[in-house]
């Protein structure tokens, strides 16, 4: 498992950056990213998941809502409707400029919530 791991949350990283366009985005990353920590797990102890995630399922999920609810309200600022997508430049050293939308950041929302859900559903299961 710790082997899979990795792979595994490479993969869900691949999924959601994938997204918009094609199949994947931040649920299914998510899910992915998910199942790589049920699998290990599986094969640990829940002392080893928490030591290794370091942060709090809960804080997970709180941050992943905030952050999909201002990409949901970002748009009003500029007098558009909610949930409607922005994009704006954004000016990277070696690689120019890209776009950035907040379609990105509420799929950012939406891989923190199903990966801290999962994770406080994996916790409290395993604690038992």
């Amino acid at each position: 498992m710790r082997f899979l791991l990795p792979l595994l949350l490479l993969y869900s990283v691949f999924l959601f950056l994938r997204g918009h366009n094609y199949s994947g985005g931040g649920f299914t990353g998510g899910l992915v990213a998910g199942a790589g920590f049920i699998l290990y797990a599986l094969g640990c102890k829940v002392s080893e998941l928490k030591q290794l995630v370091r942060v709090d399922p809960n804080t997970l999920l709180a941050w992943g809502l905030l952050i999909a609810l201002l990409s949901a309200l970002a748009p009003l600022a500029w007098g558009d409707n909610f949930l409607s997508g922005e994009w704006y430049p954004m000016q990277l050293p070696r690689l120019g400029e890209i776009w950035i939308g907040t379609p990105f950041f509420f799929e950012l929302g939406v891989y923190l919530v199903v990966i801290g859900t999962t994770l406080t559903i994996l916790t409290n299961l395993m604690e038992e």
